[in-house]
């Protein structure tokens, strides 16, 4: 009560604010209206606008303030960065608070890898808010490094940084009534539990959302977000590091609606986010496709604060939280400071904020896998034509194709000049000698192979190759290393980037781990690769709730129809 007495105080006149930004065309989203403003600062909150005294002040000239940048819904893992890089990273670009699902670290450490998260995030100046994950592992379909259940995870649903139930991507199983499943949701009680269903519709989706799941951010086309819009879900729209549906989305917005949905980055790229910025590239791009300014503004702003409940955050107004971003111009929207509970953190593209230094949290290794031999990559020449994993272009989804596969000895092989490359997935968490083998068309690797421990959501060893040799090669290093991606040629290893903390983070920087990257990637493109980033679309496609074909450690999944199915059309 003395803080918050003395606050009122401040907010009456009677006390000397902390902070005084004068001259500022205040984007103010709970108005929806741009005014001209002085706004008053004490204690980390916004006390008011208007004439005040101040022990500091910051005249901003005209220059536009809006409220700081919100991410509702990231995989903080996906960045290849820890919780205190990945805010040297964002914050210069204005995003002051996240809303992160620690799904990949939980499916390898379980409650551990939780907990790490979240020690990891004290101390920064950027707001880390967590979503518990529903789905460890996310589907029977492949072997993860635990198991969480509802009682597991109630207890930390009263931690204050834990806003609910994250992504309830095992929608076979709320369908079909799974008790346990059921119960997933159930214990977020008041709090949010957010969705993960693409292309659901019709009865089936009115069943997900009686359940009591509230947000979907796997809306790929208009239609589709159309729909769960209709029924009630918030729309939130991915601009990620392999899926970026605002183009196709967007319209979909208008000033009707705007106020149920949302920017989210869902797996961000750890060099886009370097090059292009974070959500401050998504209000840019959502501008620049012709969405009003404000209401882009409040995509990434107020919107997900009142979705996930945060009251004090997403608005600069009497009572909120000081989190602000001055910036010239509405078209171009270029950060140039960021203010986190009124203290200037970043300028002109620049950490200033220090990132306390905590106690180290110990993690076990995590990468457990039997001796590797060649025969584990072989694949027996079966009848009829073989189901073939289809990338398809900035989207996470998959297809299903139908190919004759090349055979060599009684064994189907690679055939990389018709881009059919071989896949396997190897289980690293309890040696327990599982590999799914297939093939996958769409990396136009020439020769070698490539390797990584990042492969959603279990994040087993995926590696995707031109011969076996190379690939069993690049699968032995990544065990070598602990975790991390791999390019392997002519049975040599020709680079690395280790990824030590849960075979999924670096303990670098983030421009260290960039040059990490690019080394590896340039290797890439040497062996033929044609995608831009080869290791995030391999990410994916040991994921069984995303259409269509999958492969994991158990086998080829069709995920429409929930189950596995053989490699060759009759059965081989």
């Amino acid at each position: 009560m003395d803080r918050l007495g003395k606050i009122m105080q401040v907010a009456r006149g009677e006390e000397e604010a902390d902070l005084l930004l004068k001259n500022a065309r205040l984007v103010n989203v709970l108005s929806g209206e741009i005014h001209e403003a002085d706004v008053a600062v004490a204690d980390t909150r916004v006390v008011g606008m208007g004439d005040y005294e101040a022990s500091e002040v910051l005249d901003l000239g005209g220059a536009y303030l809006c409220p700081g940048l919100i991410d509702g819904h990231v995989h903080v893992e996906s960045s290849m960065l820890r919780i205190p890089e990945f805010a040297r990273v964002v914050v210069p670009h204005g995003t002051t608070t996240i809303i992160t699902d620690p799904h990949g670290i939980a499916n390898v450490l379980g409650l551990d890898g939780i907990r790490y998260m979240m020690e990891s995030s004290k101390g920064n100046p950027l707001g880390v808010h967590f979503m518990l994950p529903s789905c460890v592992p996310s589907t029977d379909l492949e072997t993860a490094g635990s198991r969480l259940m509802s009682y597991d995870l109630a207890p930390l649903l009263q931690e204050k940084s834990v806003v609910g139930i994250a992504e309830m991507m095992n929608y076979p199983g709320v369908l079909a009534r799974s008790p346990d499943v059921l119960q997933r949701i159930s214990i977020a009680s008041d709090k949010r539990v957010d969705g993960h269903a693409p292309r659901l519709g019709g009865k089936d989706l009115n069943a997900y959302v009686v359940a009591g799941i509230g947000s979907d951010h796997e809306c790929t086309s208009f239609e589709e977000a159309r729909e769960k819009l209709q029924r009630g879900m918030y729309i939130m729209i991915r601009e990620g590091g392999v899926a970026k549906n605002m183009e196709e989305l967007l319209p979909l917005v208008t000033p009707e609606n705007a106020r149920r949905c949302m920017f989210v980055s869902d797996d961000p790229d750890l060099a886009d986010l370097l090059d292009n910025g974070h959500m401050d590239r998504f209000v840019r791009k959502a501008i620049r496709l012709g969405l009003e300014p404000m209401l882009a503004i409040q995509l990434a702003t107020i919107n997900p604060a009142e979705y996930f409940g945060l009251q004090d955050l997403g608005a600069i107004g009497p009572g909120y939280r000081a989190d602000m971003v001055v910036f010239d111009d509405l078209e171009s929207f270029e950060v140039k400071k960021v203010f986190g509970g009124g203290h200037l953190v970043a300028e002109d593209g620049k950490m200033l904020a220090t990132i306390g230094k905590r106690p180290p949290v110990p993690l076990r290794g995590t990468v457990n896998v039997g001796w590797i031999e060649l025969e584990h990559f072989r694949i027996k020449a079966g009848s009829g034509r073989a189901r073939v994993i289809g990338l398809t272009a900035n989207e996470v989804v998959t297809k299903q194709l139908r190919e004759e596969v090349k055979t060599a000895d009684g064994l189907a092989v690679a055939d990389a000049e018709r881009d059919i490359l071989k896949l396997a997935v190897i289980e690293r968490h309890l040696a327990s000698g599982n590999v799914g083998l297939g093939f996958v068309r769409g990396f136009g690797l020439k020769r070698g192979a490539l390797a990584s421990s990042v492969a959603h959501d279990s994040h087993n060893i995926i590696v995707v190759g031109t011969n076996d040799l190379d690939m069993m090669t690049a699968a032995v290093q990544i065990v070598k290393i602990q975790g991390g991606l791999v390019a392997a040629a002519d049975g040599r290893v020709l680079a690395t980037l280790p990824l030590p903390v849960a075979g999924l983070m670096s303990e670098k920087s983030g421009q260290e781990v960039r040059a990490e990257i690019d080394g590896v990637l340039k290797v890439a493109r040497d062996l033929g690769c044609t995608l831009s980033n080869p290791f995030i679309a391999m990410s994916f496609l040991a994921l069984p709730v995303i259409p269509r074909l999958k492969l994991t450690d158990k086998g080829l999944v069709d995920v429409k129809k929930f189950d596995f199915v053989p490699l060759f059309e009759d059965g081989g």
